[in-house]
């Protein structure tokens, strides 16, 4: 049997984990790195892995994702050390017959109307962008997750040309824990959820 992670392990991936709004230090591009080799691992149905990802970085680059940033988001974002663009590839299919070769799975999803792979990538990479926020946070950063931007905007900025479109950012760098507000409730197991 696998053992279960140790108490420090666990409160720094879930339970004392926080959404940071004010993040700074440095995020070396060695770091960016292990976080994905480290995310990649999550599963995807049929290992399809749609999640692609630009890590913002450059000046350049901040200033090219700026504009799209609604009014509440940009001073944070623009004074993190990296801000993370979560997407998702609509044309994930055509990696299948190296992520998923055992059998012809690319002719699933190859000719599907555009809203239904919206449908199936968007659920995937969400959950792989779930996986970039645990990598983050196993690997030491602090992570602000956030909406709050046009995405069409961000698409025509980064993905011109391609069958990307992004879902959401995350801001990446070292928070100060003093500067968080107090932790918000989560819903009781009973609440939330039933064993049948």
């Amino acid at each position: 049997m696998t053992p279960a992670l140790t108490d420090a392990a666990l409160d720094q991936l879930f339970r004392t984990a926080r959404t940071h709004n004010e993040l700074g230090g440095e995020v070396s591009d060695e770091t960016l790195r292990r976080l994905y080799e480290l995310a990649k691992w999550g599963p995807t149905s049929a290992n399809m892995s749609p999640l692609r990802l630009v890590f913002v970085k450059s000046q350049e680059a901040k200033a090219r994702l700026a504009p799209a940033l609604s009014e509440g988001n940009r001073a944070k974002t623009m004074a993190a050390p990296v801000t993370a663009i979560v997407a998702h590839d609509l044309a994930f299919y055509e990696k299948l017959p190296y992520l998923f070769p055992h059998t012809d799975a690319k002719s699933w999803f190859d000719g599907l109307p555009e809203a239904e792979l919206e449908t199936i990538a968007l659920r995937n990479g969400s959950l792989q962008g779930a996986y970039v926020i645990l990598a983050a946070r196993a690997l030491g950063l602090d992570c602000g997750p956030m909406s709050g931007f046009d995405n069409a905007r961000v698409d025509a900025a980064f993905f011109a040309g391609t069958r990307i479109r992004s879902n959401f950012l995350i801001n990446l760098g070292h928070g100060d824990p003093a500067k968080l507000f107090p932790r918000s409730p989560r819903l009781s197991f009973d609440e939330a959820a039933r064993i049948l």
